[in-house]
């Protein structure tokens, strides 16, 4: 099984995403935590001995390019994005499943995505979407009390996602591998609806 999950700053992304690949035994790779701990300087997340990202020359030097645009809210630039998940994937054997959080963040992300996942024999089986109503996003994130999560910075991350979702959402439904799910309710029955979906398609 290999997905993409969409949705906004306090979706539900992290929280479904950990609990599907729990529940298909795949790899969670989090963009997100892999930028902060790469701007916190922790040992950055690796799928190999060796993590190289073509023109940056390491995660660390990653994180150094990409705070500035994350303490803004904003988005960091695609071709950071790309070099970072083209890398993570090259490790992963070809035969494992994943999930992707955080990533694509814009249109030309999903296909640069499609165009890596065919060098590499490999297929997305479905982008899965999870809608929640921008009140509850913002009252999610602010309730978390993350640094980089202040409401200035948590209303520029929902901008820029309801401006750059409807293209990827297009894109995948064009594709037919977009599922779209509710958000707004328990963990448990948003997991479920998932799985429902999931064994159905």
């Amino acid at each position: 099984m290999r997905l993409v999950i969409l949705g906004g700053s306090g979706s539900g992304k992290s929280t479904q995403g950990q609990r599907l690949c729990r529940h298909f035994d795949i790899l969670h790779i989090s963009t997100g935590e892999i930028l902060r701990q790469a701007m916190s300087g922790e040992k950055p997340f690796s799928l190999g001995e060796e993590s190289s990202l073509g023109d940056i020359s390491s995660l660390n030097h990653l994180g150094r390019y990409a705070q500035p645009y994350v303490e803004k809210g904003e988005l960091v630039p695609d071709n950071m994005m790309i070099d970072l998940i083209r890398t993570q994937l090259k490790q992963i054997d070809v035969n494992s499943g994943w999930l992707l959080e955080g990533y694509p963040r814009t249109a030309f992300q999903a296909e640069e995505l499609d165009f890596l996942l065919d060098y590499l024999g490999q297929k997305l089986d479905w982008a899965i979407y999870l809608q929640v109503p921008e009140a509850v996003m913002v009252n999610r994130c602010l309730g978390r009390s993350l640094p980089d999560e202040q409401p200035e910075i948590v209303q520029r991350r929902i901008e820029l996602f309801y401006d750059r979702t409807v293209p990827i959402l297009e894109y995948y439904d064009r594709r037919r591998r977009l599922l779209t799910i509710n958000g707004d309710q328990l963990r448990e029955v948003v997991q479920q609806n998932i799985l429902n979906l999931l064994s159905v398609t």
